[in-house]
């Protein structure tokens, strides 16, 4: 699987609860609306809990940059399939789309992303088993 992890900056003029909502209630849908075109077989949010105080001694010890709002997550089946996406007029009217809704709430100069492959170290059936 190769996946698209894209951390999020929200703009500054939205607040915490304004940004995610949108992104969770109609960026989400947007994206699900696409998913054929775009071929993505999963795409998780993991979204900031919003409580400094709960991280900041672990940001303090580790002299740690201002925190994400939140983390976009998008998989595809294949380097092949991502591909894929570029070459076909649809993909790329999809992912304009989705470019133009990003603008409106994230601050893309200031929310990396990249494609990566995951190496699992430790899984949930080995936590489980672990009990």
């Amino acid at each position: 699987m190769i996946k698209l992890t894209f951390c999020l900056r929200r703009l500054p003029h939205l607040t915490h609860e304004q940004f995610h909502d949108y992104w969770l209630n109609h960026h989400g849908p947007l994206v699900r609306s696409v998913m054929k075109d775009i071929r993505v077989k999963r795409y998780v949010q993991t979204h900031a809990l919003g409580e400094p105080a709960l991280s900041a001694g672990m940001q303090a010890a580790r002299r740690a940059p201002e925190p994400f709002d939140g983390i976009a997550e998008l998989y595809w089946e294949s380097r092949e399939e991502l591909a894929a996406v570029g070459a076909d007029p649809a993909g790329r009217r999809a992912g304009a789309l989705l470019l133009e809704d990003e603008r409106t709430f994230i601050d893309l100069a200031n929310s990396p992303l990249w494609y990566n492959e995951e190496h699992e170290i430790i899984g949930l059936e080995e936590t489980a088993n672990a009990r």
